[in-house]
């Protein structure tokens, strides 16, 4: 049986993944700085500071919050960072309306037939359950994210603007190690229908699933060879090239 107790994993040197409910944040520790990826759900906190303290380091020490998107479960630590750290988010202009009403997203799809048509998303929508994410509060995040236009931490974090998921989705490329983290734009675990491998989210959470196939594009060009998900396990079989033709192949359930 699998064991889907939230963990942390060292995904790659200076990366650890912290994963709760099905839903990955990423602290990245590299150059001297140190730069939290997503937020997951409420109750990732815990893995937070662990993973903190492992580097030495506490909440306060973090330099940036870099949001791929607005979604209630990228966002979910966000309040708490807010208000006790004065940590503000930072995300691209598109999703700044959202990461204050993380609830309130566009959806190709009725979400309420996902659990029935697939039966294996449920244990995921349970432990994101458990996981705080329906009581995610939104903030008020500074829309300083420009795609193409690089973040000076951690050796150059280089938005790549991937729509469609959301109205301003933005994976981020560590420049200098080829590192790509992806949110939503593409994963290995869809939370709506269970599904595993590369591919596109679910039109119950995907705002327009053909620009979504679309900047998938974008994110090949980065040539990257190690891709890290909003949800599901870390790729590296071919690099970001093989995982995109998969997610081509498979289209948008």
């Amino acid at each position: 049986m699998a064991d889907h107790r939230p963990r942390i994993t060292r995904v790659a040197n200076g990366v650890l993944q912290l994963e709760r409910g099905g839903v990955n944040a990423y602290l990245v520790a590299s150059d001297g700085a140190l730069v939290l990826i997503d937020a997951g759900l409420p109750r990732t906190w815990p893995l937070l500071q662990e993973a903190l303290a492992s580097l030495g380091a506490q909440a306060s020490d973090i330099d940036a919050v870099l949001l791929t998107h607005g979604h209630f479960d990228h966002v979910g630590m966000c309040d708490r960072l807010v208000e006790e750290y004065h940590l503000v988010p930072n995300v691209h202009a598109g999703d700044e309306e959202l990461v204050r009403h993380p609830y309130r997203y566009a959806h190709e799809s009725a979400r309420f037939p996902y659990p029935f048509r697939y039966p294996g998303a449920l244990p995921i929508l349970a432990r994101m359950v458990a996981g705080g994410a329906l009581g995610v509060k939104g903030v008020h995040a500074a829309p300083t994210v420009v795609a193409g236009s690089s973040i000076p931490l951690a050796g150059g974090i280089l938005p790549i603007g991937t729509p469609g998921h959301t109205d301003g989705h933005c994976a981020y490329l560590l420049e200098r190690t080829g590192i790509l983290f992806t949110g939503d734009a593409l994963v290995t675990l869809d939370p709506y229908t269970g599904r595993t491998g590369p591919r596109v989210v679910a039109r119950a959470a995907t705002a327009r699933s053909d620009e979504a196939l679309g900047s998938l594009g974008a994110l090949a060009e980065t040539g990257a060879h190690l891709v890290l998900p909003g949800h599901g396990s870390a790729w590296s079989d071919g690099g970001v090239g093989t995982a995109v033709t998969i997610a081509h192949s498979r289209g948008v359930d």
